[in-house]
């Protein structure tokens, strides 16, 4: 038996033996690879798809290995969804967000779902950015401006914005 055709544990785990003429050793099969990437962080079946296209070498493949991991649950477009409105929505406004869901190819009805909440305290984060930015309330007009521009940008809605550079509500 060829010592190139003999099982190792390494291949029981996503990678598989390549070619000996490339010399290169173990590389990540596509299910390998995009479990490397989903043990960084949760990501959403098209976030893999077009990450890993470029390493597909058989059509089908790729939607293969994705299925068997999303069979396991190990792609999970939910726990995509919560990871995201958790990690971002102390520093961004809901339209940023909103954003950053759809471009992960999240379903738009979750999406909407789990912005609504996050609409109740819109203008509490908004201070609270707008708190550890600048800290104190702006001493003319274009110094308003620069406040408002940099809270609009982190996607606060334009009345959350203006309620808090302008002192509205205040504590």
């Amino acid at each position: 038996m060829n010592h190139a055709d003999q099982d190792t544990p390494l291949q029981g785990l996503g990678f598989q033996r390549t070619k000996p003429a490339q010399g290169l050793g173990f590389q990540p099969s596509l299910k390998g690879r995009a479990l490397r990437l989903l043990s960084q962080r949760e990501h959403s079946r098209q976030e893999l798809e077009r990450k890993l296209r470029a390493f597909e070498e058989v059509p089908g493949e790729l939607a293969q290995a994705l299925d068997e991991l999303q069979a396991k649950d190990f792609i999970n477009e939910q726990r995509v969804l919560e990871s995201v409105v958790n990690r971002r929505a102390s520093k961004l406004g809901s339209s940023r967000l909103k954003q950053e869901l759809q471009a992960k190819g999240l379903d738009a009805h979750a999406v909407s779902e789990a912005l609504q909440g996050l609409r109740d305290t819109e203008v509490d984060r908004a201070r609270e950015v707008w708190r550890k930015k600048f800290g104190e309330p702006a001493a003319d007009a274009n110094a308003r401006a620069k406040q408002m521009r940099f809270l609009l940008t982190r996607g606060f809605a334009a009345e959350a914005v203006r309620r808090v550079v302008s002192g509205a509500d205040d504590d």
